[in-house]
């Protein structure tokens, strides 16, 4: 048995420590580096860095770009698809700069689709009334990760903390007392190869953790999507809310030998159909007759569920077999070299 004595490890200080290496974290990292060169910061993931969530999205990034789109438009499709529950204000104030935030990307490197013409190709998903999908093939996700590990490794002011878990975060105050004011001073750090758990003080901790989608046996969130960020910040006194709104993706590839792979809703968006399994029929038709298969999330899964609980279903299929092969090859190559790996046939439909 080995005592707390024995696991303790470095006492370190940085200016700020982020935890978090998703999209969300090492953005800031990089601006925060724009912004104050020279600043010492510790990046802390508890896998390698880039791994999570944001690397196994597919679709894409929404953000007004064509002549037919507007901002206004997309807050209304955005308002709509929260069924009455959005901050508008909020929401104005994301869809308004998300043009800005894709040039951003494009500046540091990030290659998504063009057209012939060298227009960005961009898709349609669910709720959108307008192609305004930034995507990267079907592998949007890792070609974003990727590029912004890369910028992230070439900063010399960034101490890389991979592999280590934040188990607690360092606070003046840890209950919640009315009237009490925390200040959070850095955190411990538990080397998860190693053992020994540091001691990591900085003026500014940045929680860029994710959220906790993997409370759910079947979902596309990835297995490092457990709640710590939430979970250490109301220990410490933070307040939290809206912690039922965990969403994800409708349509999951059901097969014995592959756990919770996406299909992304892109398809869908590209004109796949989703049948019941027995009868062939487009379901949605009877639920969702106007915008069918590119109806918002909480629709479609509902749909689904339905119909499956309804007639006693394991799932449902999504049939691409009406759809041009060459396109489907250009735009989703790891679906289909994943479905072509386990003997599926997306053109046939076996």
């Amino acid at each position: 048995m080995v005592g707390f004595s024995q696991q303790r490890g470095d006492r370190l200080d940085f200016d700020v420590i982020v935890v978090g290496s998703g999209i969300a974290g090492l953005s800031y990292v990089l601006e925060l580096l724009d912004a104050r060169p020279g600043a010492r910061v510790a990046l802390v993931t508890k896998d390698r860095l880039g791994e999570g969530n944001s690397r196994y999205a597919q679709g894409g990034i929404a953000s007004v770009a064509r002549a037919d789109d507007s901002i206004d438009q997309h807050v209304a499709d955005t308002l709509s698809a929260g069924d009455g529950l959005c901050l508008e204000s909020a929401v104005r104030e994301i869809l308004g700069r998300a043009p800005e935030c894709m040039q951003r990307l494009i500046a540091r490197g990030v290659a998504f689709d063009r057209d012939r013409d060298q227009s960005y190709d961009l898709a349609l998903e669910g709720g959108h009334s307008r192609r305004r999908i930034y995507h990267a093939g079907d592998r949007t996700g890792e070609a974003i990760i990727e590029t912004l590990v890369a910028r992230v490794r070439d900063r010399a002011e960034v101490q890389i903390f991979e592999h280590h878990t934040v188990v607690g975060l360092i606070a003046s105050t840890l209950k919640h007392r009315p009237g009490s004011a925390p200040e959070v001073h850095g955190a411990y750090l538990l080397d998860g190869q190693a053992g020994p758990i540091h001691v990591v003080r900085a003026r500014v901790t940045v929680l860029a953790t994710g959220g906790a989608g993997k409370v759910y046996r079947y979902t596309s969130n990835s297995e490092l999507a457990t709640g710590d960020g939430i979970a250490m910040a109301y220990r410490v006194g933070a307040r939290v809310g809206n912690l039922e709104f965990y969403q994800f993706h409708p349509t999951l590839l059901y097969h014995s030998e592959v756990n919770n792979f996406l299909i992304t809703e892109a398809l869908r968006g590209e004109g796949a159909h989703l049948c019941h399994p027995r009868t062939g029929e487009r379901f949605m038709e009877r639920y969702e007759p106007r915008a069918m298969e590119l109806a918002t999330r909480d629709k479609v899964v509902r749909a689904i569920f339905t119909e499956m609980e309804r007639d006693g279903l394991d799932n449902v299929r999504l049939d691409v077999r009406h759809l041009d092969s060459e396109k489907l090859a250009g735009h989703f190559p790891l679906i289909l070299s994943t479905l072509k790996r386990l003997g599926i046939d997306v053109e046939k439909g076996t």
